[in-house]
């Protein structure tokens, strides 16, 4: 069964820029400490990445895993799918980018994970706040800084 979880940051950038952040996926390994390499595999008509394969830090090893991109409602909301992974079955997501009151973006990040070695949840949902927290610290830094 997959974990879910959420997590929330304020970013001090616009929605627009955490949006543009999160879309250059092959700038990833620049910013994104745990994800090491990148390859487009595939752009949609617009040449946005469509499917990507990393290749990351994760669990004390290093995984690959390939995901799917959708698009459909941009720029509020990136979200994605895992289509192949070696030690994930499932690492299903999204970014939701809203206005704070105040000035910059409210980013809800919600993820999905199902390993292929089952282990207990409370791990998995650990792992999963770590993903998280990680990304949106990262992300964060990477938007207020560029732009």
């Amino acid at each position: 069964m997959a974990e879910q979880a959420t997590e929330h940051a304020t970013v001090a950038a616009p929605p627009e820029r955490c949006y543009a952040v999160v879309t250059d996926i092959e700038h990833y390994p620049e910013w994104a400490a745990d994800i090491k390499q990148v390859t487009i595999d595939r752009r949609d008509d617009h040449g946005r990445p469509l499917l990507c394969t990393f290749r990351a830090a994760a669990f004390g090893r290093s995984t690959s895993y390939t995901l799917e991109y959708d698009y459909s409602d941009a720029p509020h909301v990136l979200a994605w799918r895992q289509t192949k992974g070696d030690i994930t079955t499932k690492l299903d997501g999204r970014y939701v980018f809203d206005p704070a009151i105040g000035g910059g973006t409210d980013v809800t990040y919600h993820l999905e994970v199902e390993l292929r070695v089952p282990i207990p949840g409370f791990i998995k949902l650990r792992a999963a706040s770590r993903i998280m927290s990680t990304a949106l610290r990262e992300l964060k830094s990477r938007a207020e800084s560029t732009g």
